[in-house]
């Protein structure tokens, strides 16, 4: 029983006494053997705008292409269904960052190759997430500056921002804190995507994901 409750205090809760977490049956190696692959979660941080879930996709339609197994979580679709009790206060991005931290967990369990694309503007929160999912955590920055993240504004929200409409937006009335020791930093406004995806590749075959 304390083994399950110290299960329960890594996975980032303590349940208590009355929820017991079970080990299951098929291990990290006879789900490798099965997909003949290694699951990871590559989780691309930075501002809204700044490219993420364009090279997200275009990783994914890569390794997809290659045979892996993926899943993409991006941050607008998690809030149509897991996070829509959610807003954007500090308290509540917190606490979509731990639970699609979660998800991904689930994922990496399932030995899937898991891209997660997501403004998760607080170091803290991302430092938590690499602490529960370990070595296979891939913390990518995507390092787009915040005049170029405007410039594009596809949804026009820097515009709502700037006018008072939208509260506690990243990079404008909420600060981003970049990350300190990213896994690997893209910048797309001075390199190509086609460029970005290639390094993408570099350091998932340096880690033995491909």
């Amino acid at each position: 029983m304390g083994n399950d409750k110290q299960q329960s205090k890594e996975l980032g809760r303590d349940t208590g006494t009355n929820v017991t977490w079970h080990p299951v049956t098929v291990s990290t190696e006879d789900r490798e053997r099965t997909t003949r692959q290694k699951g990871c979660v590559i989780w691309f941080t930075g501002l809204s705008g700044s490219g993420k879930s364009t090279l997200a996709c275009a990783l994914e339609k890569d390794l997809n292409s290659a045979g892996k197994i993926t899943y993409l979580l991006d941050g607008d679709n998690i809030r149509c269904g897991l996070n829509t009790d959610l807003g954007f206060s500090e308290a509540d991005r917190r606490e979509s960052n731990r639970r699609v931290g979660h998800v991904a967990k689930l994922f990496l369990d399932a030995n899937i190759i898991t891209l997660v694309s997501l403004v998760s503007p607080f170091r803290e929160e991302r430092n938590q997430t690499r602490s529960l999912l370990g070595a296979h955590f891939l913390e990518i920055f995507v390092d787009t500056p915040l005049e170029i993240c405007e410039q594009r504004d596809p949804k026009n929200l820097y515009k709502k921002a700037r006018a008072g409409e939208i509260k506690y937006f990243t990079g404008i009335s909420s600060p981003y804190e970049p990350p300190e020791h990213p896994d690997l930093v893209l910048h797309p406004a001075q390199e190509t995507q086609e460029s970005c995806v290639k390094r993408l590749h570099d350091l998932l075959h340096s880690r033995g994901y491909l």
